[in-house]
C-alpha cells in the first residue's frame, strides 16, 4: 500500500499554478481551492488487504519491493494514487510517498537530500529551466536508451534533456497558457473567438460597453500577472524561431526585440484601456473563478490547470468555459503556448533501483497513462503517444486539441531556455497597473535575468 508521511493537504490552486510558473515551474506543474489529494494508502488498501492472506502477488516476482517517492504536496494525487495501486497489483511494488512543499522550498529540500545521501528512489520535479539546478548528470539516472522513451513526444523530451541525455518522464498532462472565456456571454454579445490582438481588443470594448469586465485580473497572486507575457511566446517563436537560443546566449533580449516586447505592450494596453476589473491588484484566484463562471468577467488569461478548481467550485458552469490561444498581430499563424508536464526522475543511487525503473516504465506506458487519466481529468493533451483524451474531458481542454493536432504549438520560453528572472511577477504587476511603461518593464526584466544566467554559467553572460 502507499504510505504518506504527511497529512493530506487541501490542494490550493494558486500554489499549483505558481509551481507551474516557477522557472516557470511547470505548468503546467503548477495551485487550488479545488482538488483535494486522496490518500493512496486508502485507495490501495483494498487491494493490499485482499491479497495479504493469499501470499505474495505480482507479475514478475513473489517478493514485495518498495519504492520511495518525493512528491509536491500541492500537486493533485488522484491520478498518481490510481497508478500506484495498479503497480502494486501488477508488480507487488509498494510506493511510499513523502509530500514536501513545492517551489523554492521543495527545490532546496531536494538539493539537501541529494547532498546528504538521503534522497528518495524517485522524485517529482520541474521539467525545463529548473532541471539544471538539480545537477542531473550527478544525481539522476540517464534514461536515454530506455525502450519507452520512443513513445514520448520529442517536444517534451527536449525539456528533460541536458547535454544530450534524457533524465525524466512526464508526470501528468500538458497545460496551455491561453484565454479562458465565458461562452454564454460571448454568444449573448455576438462575439467570435479573436484571431488577432486587434480583434481581442474589439471584443473587450463590446464587453465593457455591456457593463461587464473584459479581462479578469487576480494579481493578489502576482505570478498570475505573467500569463499575458508568457502566453505570447508562440507568437515570438513564429516570427523569430531562434529567439530562445539567442536569448540563452545573451544575443537577444525583450527590450530590444520588438516581437518579444509585444508581450509587455499587450499587458500594459489592457491596463491602459481599463479592461481589467477595478480590484485586479487585490482580487484572489477564487474571485477570478467566480467572475468567469458567473459571467461578470468574460475573459481570463490563465493556465488551463485552473479548470479543475473552477469545476470544483462551479460544476454547473464549467461547460460554459472555453479557451483560445493568445492572438498575435496577424491571424496567421495562430497558435498555442504550452506548458510541458513536470517530470519523475530516478535517483542515480536509488536504494531500490530495479523497482524504480519498473515503476517508471509502467507509469509512462499507455496502460499507466490511461489509468491516470481515468482517475484525474487531464488539463491538456498527453505527451505519451497513442493516448487519447477521455470523453468527459473539460470542454475548454477540447478547445485546445486543434492546436495540437495542427502542430501549432510552442513550448513556453522556460522550457526552451534556462534563463528566467525571479522578479518577473512583480515586474508584470507594475506593467499591468501602468506604474511602469512596457519598454521600461522589459529593460528591468532583461537586467533581472543576468544574475541567474551567470549562476548557471551560461556562455555569453
Amino acid at each position: 500500500m502507499m504510505k504518506r508521511s504527511k497529512g493530506i493537504a487541501l490542494i490550493i490552486s494558486a500554489a499549483m499554478l505558481m509551481m507551474s510558473l516557477a522557472g516557470c515551474g511547470g505548468g503546467t506543474g503548477g495551485e487550488t481551492n479545488a482538488a483535494k489529494g486522496t490518500d493512496a494508502g486508502t485507495s490501495a488498501a483494498g487491494t493490499s488487504e485482499a491479497t495479504d492472506t493469499q501470499g505474495a502477488k505480482g507479475e514478475d516476482s513473489n517478493e514485495q519491493q518498495t519504492v520511495t517517492l518525493l512528491m509536491d504536496r500541492e500537486t493533485p494525487h488522484e491520478g498518481l494514487n490510481a497508478v500506484i495501486a495498479a503497480i502494486e497489483e501488477k508488480y507487488n511494488i509498494v510506493t511510499e510517498v513523502e509530500d514536501i512543499p513545492s517551489g523554492t522550498e521543495g527545490q532546496n529540500i531536494r538539493q539537501t537530500r541529494f547532498a546528504t545521501g538521503d534522497m528518495s528512489d524517485i522524485t517529482f520535479f520541474n521539467s525545463g529551466s529548473l532541471l539544471t539546478t538539480m545537477d542531473p548528470a550527478k544525481n539522476f539516472l540517464d534514461l536515454t536508451n530506455e525502450s519507452y522513451i520512443s513513445n514520448i513526444d520529442e517536444s517534451y523530451l527536449k525539456t528533460v534533456t541536458v547535454e544530450g541525455k534524457i533524465y525524466g518522464v512526464p508526470a501528468n498532462s500538458t497545460q496551455a497558457g491561453a484565454w479562458m472565456y465565458n461562452k454564454k456571454v460571448y454568444e449573448e454579445l455576438g462575439l467570435t473567438v479573436p484571431k488577432t490582438w486587434d480583434e481581442l481588443l474589439a471584443n473587450c470594448e463590446k464587453i465593457k460597453e455591456a457593463g461587464k469586465t473584459p479581462v479578469i485580473g487576480a494579481y493578489a497572486s502576482p505570478g498570475w500577472a505573467q500569463l499575458v507575457l508568457l502566453s505570447d511566446f508562440y507568437n515570438v517563436q513564429a516570427q523569430m524561431p531562434d529567439f530562445a537560443a539567442k536569448y540563452s546566449a545573451n544575443k537577444a533580449n525583450f527590450a530590444e526585440t520588438p516581437i518579444a516586447l509585444r508581450g509587455f505592450e499587450k499587458l500594459y494596453e489592457i491596463g491602459e484601456k481599463g479592461y481589467f476589473n477595478e480590484d485586479f491588484l487585490a482580487a484572489t484566484p477564487e474571485d477570478a473563478y467566480k467572475m468567469l463562471a458567473q459571467g461578470s468577467g468574460v475573459m481570463f488569461p490563465m493556465l488551463s490547470g485552473v479548470l479543475a478548481s473552477i469545476a470544483a467550485s462551479y460544476p454547473d458552469q464549467i461547460n460554459d468555459i472555453g479557451m483560445f490561444a493568445q492572438p498575435g498581430d496577424s491571424a496567421e499563424p495562430n497558435g498555442l503556448t504550452v506548458w510541458q508536464p513536470n517530470a519523475y526522475y530516478i535517483n542515480k543511487n536509488a536504494e531500490n533501483l530495479d523497482a524504480a525503473k519498473k515503476w517508471i516504465e509502467f507509469f509512462v506506458s499507455k496502460e499507466g497513462v490511461e489509468i491516470f487519466a481515468k482517475a484525474e481529468k487531464p488539463l491538456g493533451p498527453y505527451v505519451v503517444k497513442g493516448v487519447e483524451l477521455p470523453d468527459d474531458v473539460y470542454p475548454a481542454v477540447k478547445d485546445l486539441l486543434p492546436y495540437f493536432e495542427s502542430g501549432k504549438i510552442a513550448s513556453a520560453l522556460e522550457f526552451e531556455s534556462p534563463v528566467k528572472g525571479p522578479n518577473l511577477p512583480q515586474i508584470c504587476v507594475e506593467c499591468a497597473s501602468n506604474m511602469t511603461d512596457a519598454k521600461k518593464c522589459a529593460e528591468t526584466y532583461d537586467q533581472d535575468v543576468i544574475k541567474q544566467a551567470k549562476q548557471l554559467g551560461l556562455e555569453g553572460w
